[in-house]
């Protein structure tokens, strides 16, 4: 009897596995073509129509370059500082959550990266189903080696929600702000960035305390190590004839002081959903491309300087 069991699960964990690696997406046609929807927004749509609301979606798709470098940290800092450290899958930060939840018994952090976020985004739900967090894992894994981390980070900031029927940088940025992604300034990065744990509740065009205290901390570790946070991964490799130095500069966009009228701009409030330990230092050789600053977008990025963190 325990043998004719064994047997039929065994039988229903091969078919499962079978079914997942038929519908598993090919990810690799990411690396030149952009996501036509995503599940998210089909999700959306079809709640709208079950609704009776017309299901049109505000998205347009940006160039990495094109989308304003502000944004760029900002989102890091705020959603996966360890982004260029990981493989999809920051165990750390996962066992972080996992304790966290455990202790206020409920699930209310989830410790993913930037890569899941993107899995589940293009091709899952939102549910918290252990299956659904499966099928993240092994799609960000997938992710993360067919894509570049430049090119990772360029389609999450095309498809993520930033508010009601908003989707992407630059949808976002001309539906709030009346402006390209490209010329988003550090505090409206921060604004947009911050929303993005439940930007349904959060909304950039109606700020509530927990967005603007949002706002402030990005603001906030922008300045002190944002900037660290853009490396080479960002760009391709380019034959090396003579390499230089490149002496340490100041990120305007990174560390340049925003006043708040709300709070002193060195001051910190919110550290509940992610921690604030600043990313090591490496020590790495760069050229910087004539005339590039932090504040302007760039068509491909160059490795900004080290910088020197301050406890």
């Amino acid at each position: 009897m325990l043998k004719r069991v064994l047997l039929i699960l065994g039988a229903m964990l091969a078919a499962w596995l079978a079914y997942e690696l038929i519908i598993f997406p090919d990810v690799a046609v990411l690396a030149k073509e952009r996501p036509k929807t995503t599940a998210f927004m089909e999700q959306r749509k079809k709640q709208l129509r079950k609704a009776g609301k017309s299901d049109e979606l505000k998205w347009q798709w940006v160039s990495y370059g094109n989308i304003s470098p502000n944004l760029r940290r900002g989102v890091l800092v705020a959603e996966d500082n360890s982004f260029y450290e990981h493989d999809g899958v920051d165990v750390e930060g996962m066992k972080e959550a996992f304790e966290r939840n455990w202790k206020r018994r409920k699930l209310t952090h989830g410790g993913s990266t930037i890569t899941q976020q993107l899995a589940k985004n293009l091709y899952l739900s939102p549910s918290r189903n252990p299956l659904r967090k499966v099928r993240e894992y092994f799609i960000a894994r997938s992710l993360e080696k067919h894509l570049t981390k430049k090119r990772i980070l360029e389609i999450y900031l095309n498809v993520v929600e930033m508010g009601e029927r908003v989707y992407g940088a630059e949808a976002a940025s001309r539906h709030y702000f009346g402006k390209s992604a490209s010329a988003l300034t550090a505090r409206e990065a921060a604004l947009l960035a911050g929303c993005l744990p439940n930007p349904r509740v959060m909304s950039p065009g109606n700020p509530n305390r927990r967005l603007r205290a949002r706002q402030r901390m990005i603001l906030s570790r922008m300045r002190r190590w944002g900037v660290l946070l853009e490396r080479d991964v960002l760009t391709e490799k380019k034959p090396a004839v003579e390499t230089t130095t490149a002496t340490s500069t100041t990120d305007t966009a990174a560390t340049a002081p925003v006043t708040d009228p709300d709070m002193p701009p060195e001051t910190e409030t919110e550290t509940e959903t992610s921690t604030d330990t600043a990313p090591p230092q490496t020590d790495t050789t760069a050229t910087e491309p004539p005339g590039a600053t932090g504040s302007q977008p760039v068509d491909d990025p160059a490795e900004p300087p080290p910088a020197t963190t301050t406890t």
